[in-house]
């Protein structure tokens, strides 16, 4: 449990560290603007394509963990559908924060998954966090985009629209070009790949800062059935969904571990980034993934514990 919690703290830290800087004037809204796309546009798309580009896919168990991810991520996502009246007319919550409960409850935040498996499980577990990388990102990416194409906008979006979303997203671009690069073994000239690695190691912590920016700590003295929904959804009902569906997909051992730590991290912190890039309701984004972070140093450690062989 000691490693768990040593992966997350500094998570806590830097994120407190951005709500210090944003509250002191040291930079201005419009500045903090900025460094969100160049995190949204840059910093994680580089990440993404260097490490799926250099994956070995075919030592690792990727379609037993593929089958338990994805059918737990799909399972969520028609449980938040089929539940969107309710949470309009019993709790009055608006499109843009549904879209904020929907993406703290099906996102993951890799990084901090990486930090956990490597800690626990070595270079194994790193490995099988890239596996379910490519398997997850693509998919939760496209969700999360048509659920804010369609929720955080007054008006139902257009095919065009739609089409246009996706087509632009970032991640997905940088995912799919990781994988084409994988499949037809394009070499990556040195200085390219340093350099993806020198962008992508400033995505976690200007990702991070730029949740913590955004952060109104009074929100989280009287939480609402929003963020707690967004925070208890993630942090219990996904890690347990991930438990039954790696048992009927017959994952164990280290990849049994991993699906239950890609289930039970936090929501993404780009999650914040593509909520104020689409128009959804970025402070409860913000609240809910500063929240998950807070108290997942207790259900993670539990969950691997428990459920993660």
């Amino acid at each position: 449990m000691l490693n768990t919690l040593n992966a997350l703290l500094p998570v806590i830290l830097v994120i407190a560290l951005g709500y210090t800087v944003a509250r002191t004037g040291l930079i201005t809204g419009d500045q903090w603007r900025g460094i969100e796309r160049i995190a949204y546009y840059v910093f994680f798309p580089a990440v993404l394509f260097e490490k799926i580009a250099a994956l070995d896919f075919s030592t690792l168990p990727t379609l037993p963990m593929a089958g338990a991810l994805l059918a737990a991520i799909f399972s969520m996502s028609a449980l938040l559908l089929v539940a969107r009246p309710a949470f309009a007319g019993i709790w009055n919550i608006s499109g843009p924060r549904y879209t904020s409960i929907f993406q703290g409850s099906v996102r993951w935040n890799a990084f901090i998954a990486l930090a956990i498996a490597d800690s626990l499980i070595g270079p194994e577990g790193v490995a099988l966090i890239a596996v379910a990388m490519v398997i997850m990102i693509p998919i939760l990416n496209i969700l999360c985009v048509l659920v804010l194409s369609r929720y955080a906008n007054a008006e139902a979006p257009t095919v065009k629209k739609t089409r246009n979303d996706l087509a632009t997203n970032p991640f997905i671009l940088s995912i799919s070009a990781g994988l084409i690069a994988n499949v037809i073994g394009l070499p990556i000239p040195q200085v390219v790949n340093s350099t993806l690695i020198i962008a992508g190691a400033a995505a976690l912590p200007v990702g991070i800062m730029c949740v913590g920016a955004g952060l109104d700590l009074a929100a989280l003295r009287k939480p609402g059935p929003a963020l707690t929904s967004g925070t208890l959804i993630r942090l219990l009902v996904m890690p347990a969904l991930g438990a039954g569906y790696a048992a009927l997909f017959g994952v164990t051992g280290a990849a049994l571990t991993v699906v239950i730590i890609a289930l039970s991290v936090p929501s993404a912190a780009n999650s914040y980034l593509m909520a104020r890039a689409m128009g959804g309701d970025s402070k409860l984004m913000a609240e809910i993934l500063t929240l998950q972070t807070l108290v997942a140093t207790i259900t993670i450690p539990v969950a691997v514990y428990l459920l993660g062989g």
